[in-house]
């Protein structure tokens, strides 16, 4: 049983552990049904017939799962896995969690579907629920289906609201891959030759890893870069070298008012990468001062995987004008909400009916309020930064045993490990990591954007330490046989 990640779009897994001890993989006290579907023969046939013929298989020999529960998968073969990353940061509580099945089998023998244009409870409810989580004035939900689709959403609600056009993003950012958030996503492997995403403009990324600046004590996590930092406790110098950098882009790559400024309040598809404290809170003021709106993007940062708060943005104490969330939302359920002031909300009525034929449908809804009541009744968020902080803390004990792991950051469970070649000098990205072997038993994801090698590490937020412990072992292991095969 070998662990796993993925390189691009090809994957990349462990060698075999021969001759080193084999960590034994924790228990699970939960038995699948015989897998009794497709052969697999056949679902490659199909597959290669009838679906996209976009590459986006995790493996080069494509893994057929077949059940979930909590944070196990199971293929059709019956091997268990440790998902560590969440079908890509999207299972909060657990995957087939019970009590949130429990509710969505009673709402499926009640009501599927009515458009909002009719009431029902489970919107109200929901609706609720959710309000009481965010700040004011940030009161007006309206419920879609996805990230790209609550992204498209906020970019017409800035415009409609600024009557301005211009919508700044970092480098590195992905916000969706609708033909309007594309202009948004900054990770080239997302761009393409047609027009798209008209009146975006990209801005230099914070990155206090591999960026010009950043050293020691800048960012908002229990685990800091190597880089020397020569910064007084109360003033961070990088922090104003990126904010000179953001100013030069609103004089030099936008018109004198612009309608908003979007940020994740951590990058996800770009590694895991963290801003200097305090920057965002001086980027959103300069935003203002234009005539735009902040938008955070809480799509993969949201609902308490980042342990010390329930929302990424509270982690850099700022308050933004609109907030757009999916992914945990609906532990895999296909939900999304964008919530924003009733000032911005009567901007965009004033402009459109807007108007979503599944978003706030009573399934996805009842959906919605079991997820939050699981995250509270279960203490996920707490859960989050317990056992996120002994990991990170974990790996970076890796990080000062291997030379070819250049950083370990992020907050809660939402987690980097950056590979490179030298991460004391030039940081360059680590070329390749391991040889295709056979199926893993951790599942990670290893994702290549602009010029870093980056395992994003996100498990469901119910991960235990004995689980963290059994990773970080495979890992280590792995490394372990990878330097030897190198010196060799």
């Amino acid at each position: 049983n070998r662990p796993m990640a993925c390189l691009g779009v090809s994957w990349i897994s462990v060698p075999k552990l021969t001759l080193h001890a084999k960590p034994s993989m924790p228990p699970c006290d939960f038995s699948p049904e015989r897998y009794q579907s497709l052969a697999y023969s056949r679902v490659l046939e199909i597959h290669k017939q009838y679906l996209s013929p976009v590459e986006a298989a995790y493996f080069q020999t494509p893994l057929l799962l077949h059940q979930g529960h909590m944070e196990w998968l199971f293929d059709s073969e019956g091997k268990r896995y440790l998902d560590f990353f969440s079908g890509i940061v999207t299972v909060s509580v657990g995957h087939c969690h019970p009590k949130v099945n429990a509710v969505a089998q009673r709402q499926l023998g009640r009501l599927w579907h009515t458009s909002s244009v009719f009431f029902h409870p489970p919107m109200h409810e929901y609706a609720e629920r959710l309000s009481a989580l965010l700040p004011e004035p940030l009161k007006v939900i309206f419920l879609v289906n996805s990230g790209s689709e609550a992204n498209d959403l906020a970019m017409l609600m800035a415009r409609a609201h600024s009557n301005n056009t211009d919508i700044i993003s970092f480098r590195g950012a992905y916000h969706g891959c609708s033909p309007y958030t594309l202009g948004l996503t900054n990770v080239g492997i997302f761009k393409m030759e047609l027009p798209s995403g008209m009146g975006c403009q990209s801005t230099m990324c914070p990155d206090v890893f591999r960026g010009p600046w950043g050293g020691s004590h800048c960012r908002d996590s229990p685990v800091q870069t190597i880089r020397k930092c020569s910064c007084a406790p109360d003033c961070c110098q990088a922090k104003e070298q990126y904010i000179e950098q953001f100013k030069d882009t609103l004089n030099t790559s936008v018109a004198k008012s612009i309608a908003g400024f979007f940020a994740e309040p951590i990058q996800g598809v770009n590694g895991i990468v963290q801003y200097p404290k305090g920057f965002l809170k001086e980027a959103f003021e300069l935003v203002r001062e234009r005539g735009g709106v902040c938008i955070a993007d809480e799509v993969q940062t949201g609902f308490g995987r980042l342990g010390s708060h329930f929302w990424g943005f509270q982690t850099h104490d700022v308050l933004p004008d609109i907030v757009t969330m999916a992914k945990g939302i609906g532990n895999g359920f296909p939900m999304a909400a964008v919530v924003t002031t009733p000032e911005i909300a009567k901007s965009l009525a004033k402009r459109i009916l807007h108007f979503n034929t599944f978003g706030g449908s009573p399934l996805a809804c009842a959906i919605g309020s079991a997820v939050l009541q699981v995250i509270k009744e279960e203490n996920l968020q707490e859960n989050s930064q317990d056992v996120g902080t002994y990991m990170l803390q974990k790996f970076a004990k890796l990080r000062d045993e291997f030379d070819i792991i250049g950083d370990v950051r992020g907050k809660g469970l939402m987690i980097g490990i950056e590979m490179v070649q030298d991460k004391v000098g030039s940081r360059v990205m680590l070329p390749t990591l391991l040889t295709l072997k056979e199926k893993p038993q951790w599942l990670a994801r290893l994702g290549r954007a602009l010029e870093r090698l980056t395992f994003r590490i996100a498990p469901p937020m119910c991960v235990t330490k004995p689980e963290v412990d059994f990773a970080v072992e495979v890992f280590r292991s792995a490394l372990i046989q990878h330097t030897e095969r190198r010196a060799k």
